[in-house]
C-alpha cells in the first residue's frame, strides 16, 4: 500500500502526527519550544525554521513543525497549546493536515508573485491549480530575468558614462 504524499512530501499518516506551531516570538529558542511541547507526548522530530537569506539570516521565522509519535499526542498538544500565550503572543497550533486551503493558495501566490484571480482553479477551495502555479512561477522567473537584464544595462550605461 503506497502512502499518499502532499505537495511538501509529507504523507497523510505523518501529517496527522505533525503539528504546525505559528506566531512564535523570536525570543523563543528551539530548546524552549521542545520543552513547551514535550509534556504532550513523545516528540519524534521538529523543524524550527530559520531565515536562510537576507538581513534576518539565521533568525527564527516565527513558525515550526513538531511531530509526535501518535496522532492522539498531536491532537492533545493542539488542544492544550492553541491560543496559549508565549512571550505575550498567542500561539497558533493546528495539525499539519489541517492547513487551510486559502493559506496554501496565499503562500503559493507569495512565492510565485502576484497572481490574478482568473488563474485560480474553479474549485471552491480557493487552491490554485497545478498549471496555474506553474504559469505563475514562469511569470515570476520572467520578471526576475527582465529585472536582471535591466540592471546589467544600467551598469553598462554607468560604466560607459564614467
Amino acid at each position: 500500500m503506497s502512502k499518499i504524499m502532499d505537495l511538501n512530501g509529507v504523507s497523510d499518516e505523518t501529517s496527522n502526527r505533525r503539528i504546525y506551531v505559528g506566531n512564535i516570538d523570536h525570543r523563543i529558542s528551539e530548546a524552549t519550544l521542545l520543552k513547551m511541547f514535550s509534556p504532550y507526548g513523545k516528540i519524534e522530530s521538529e523543524d524550527f525554521l530559520l531565515h536562510t537569506r537576507g538581513p534576518k539570516r539565521g533568525e527564527p521565522r516565527g513558525f515550526a513543525f513538531v511531530q509526535y509519535s501518535t496522532k492522539e499526542e498531536a491532537r492533545l498538544a493542539k488542544e492544550k497549546m492553541h491560543g496559549r500565550l508565549a512571550c505575550g503572543r498567542p500561539l497558533v497550533i493546528r495539525l499539519a493536515s489541517e492547513k487551510s486551503a486559502a493559506e496554501t493558495a496565499e503562500n503559493s501566490s507569495k512565492v510565485a508573485g502576484v497572481v490574478s484571480r482568473s488563474t485560480h482553479s474553479g474549485s471552491s477551495s480557493g487552491q490554485m491549480s497545478r498549471s496555474a502555479k506553474i504559469a505563475a512561477i514562469k511569470n515570476k522567473l520572467k520578471l526576475l530575468e527582465e529585472d536582471g537584464n535591466r540592471a546589467k544595462k544600467q551598469k553598462q550605461v554607468e560604466h560607459i558614462s564614467s
